[in-house]
């Protein structure tokens, strides 16, 4: 199967309701954005407007019944209807401004946002979508819950098996495959739900403030059944919160994923789990960068030479939100060779120069900022978790915090084999060349 093209929306859309947990009116727009740059959302309501994107990095822990995301000290709540909308349509990205802590509840199901990305229009754009093939299965096993993805020769499909121990409500199961088309009408309009005896638990730990019949289900009850939109809508609402939450795996999956019994804190656990095997994968160069730069692309925005220059390919680019590189990092680097030689370890403070060249890649890719460089001013919250040796492959990340005027704010992150080996925030000035 041939990749496809990335998509996002043709016009802005706007949006309005009560958030299911917090209880809180929200507005959100809902505006086209470059490729690359994936569904990043924008807290209008707090100061400076902070940005938290929507991948797997983001996914705040310990929230109960419901995907949170968090960046800095910014949140967004219960996004995975709205992910699941886009995952669904093949919308990848989005810039979504935000005037509260929640997605808009609607209905209880993701249709309200089909709905409204169908009214923008979809586009197509040129940069192809990164896709996730997998050689052997990954799972997740906690306390009766298992998750496992399957190598799949093609497209995504997901089977639920639900068992709520509830005597009024029996086990039951859902296979699906991933088909635009089929999401919209069967899919998307399955509601959230919750079982009579979690309602006194849920209101005791502040949720649900804003559920109602209108936008949640109540089963096992006093016996009466609601007015259901399909026979297994409680399992088919399981398999779009799984959708929304894979989305954040940041490409498109080839795979047979089996749940059993999971919720969105398992969902995270996999994600997480397939976020990491599509970052070792992109750094052995089994999936293709689609945006990124070579050697020499960079060289044309900085000013640093070999044996100074100190990464060797920009493989991501998102907007100039986000970028990541990678060094290979050899015995013959020149520093080897006076830097322990007998047990050689890359200098940490070397690790932080990979970490602020990719930040002036990222800083003067603005038009604007042509013909200027990016001077480091300040290192802050600097930790050194591991050692970097001769063979490893340093994947180098940076986040833009904060840009205004000519000043800069990054978070850096340094990564062999998946774990984190160095991390710092680092501030910025752009000055005329």
């Amino acid at each position: 199967m041939s990749k496809r093209p990335q998509q996002t929306i043709r016009t802005p859309v706007e949006i309005s309701g009560v958030g299911i947990h917090s209880g809180q009116r929200v507005r959100m727009v809902l505006r086209p954005s470059a490729p690359d740059a994936g569904v990043l959302f924008e807290r209008v309501d707090l100061a400076d407007a902070p940005e938290v994107p929507a991948r797997a990095e983001s996914i705040a822990p310990n929230a109960l019944r419901r995907t949170t995301l968090r960046h800095g000290e910014a949140e967004v709540d219960t996004v995975e209807h709205l992910l699941a909308a886009c995952h669904g349509l093949g919308v990848d990205n989005l810039r979504v401004e935000i005037e509260g802590p929640e997605i808009p509840a609607g209905d209880g199901s993701a249709r309200p946002f089909v709905e409204l990305l169908l009214s923008a229009g979809i586009a197509e754009q040129r940069a192809h979508k990164k896709e996730l093939i997998l050689d052997e299965p990954i799972f997740v096993r906690e306390r009766g819950v298992t998750l496992v993805a399957l190598p799949q020769e093609e497209g995504l499909t997901i089977e639920y098996v639900a068992d709520f121990g509830s005597p009024t409500i029996p086990p039951s199961s859902f296979v699906y495959r991933l088909d635009a088309k089929d999401f919209v009408e069967t899919i998307a309009p399955a509601r959230t739900f919750c079982l009579a005896s979690e309602i006194e638990e849920l209101k005791g730990r502040g949720l649900g403030k804003g559920a109602n019949p209108e936008n949640t289900v109540v089963l096992g009850g006093n016996g009466e059944t609601p007015p259901m939109r399909f026979r297994d809508e409680h399992v088919r609402h399981k398999v779009l919160d799984l959708i929304g939450d894979l989305f954040l795996v940041g490409a498109d999956l080839r795979a047979h994923v089996i749940a059993t019994r999971s919720g969105h804190g398992t969902n995270a656990l996999l994600v997480r789990r397939l976020a990491e095997e599509r970052e070792v994968r992109e750094g052995a160069g089994k999936i293709a960068p689609e945006s990124g730069f070579d050697v020499r692309e960079i060289m044309r925005l900085l000013p640093h030479r070999y044996p100074f220059l100190l990464i060797d390919r920009v493989l991501e680019l998102q907007g100039y939100q986000r970028a990541v590189a990678i060094k290979n990092v050899s015995i013959n680097e020149p520093f080897f060779q006076g830097h322990w030689p007998g047990a050689p370890m890359m200098p940490g403070v070397l690790q932080l120069e990979a970490m602020a060249q990719l930040a002036g890649v990222l800083l003067l890719r603005k038009l604007e900022n042509t013909g200027k460089l990016a001077v480091l001013w300040a290192i802050d919250r600097v930790k050194l978790r591991g050692a970097v040796v001769p063979g490893d492959q340093l994947r180098i990340e940076v986040e833009t915090l904060k840009v205004k005027n000519n000043i800069g704010q990054v978070l850096g992150t340094g990564k062999v084999g998946g774990k984190v080996v160095c991390e710092a925030q680092l501030l910025f000035t752009l000055v005329d060349a």
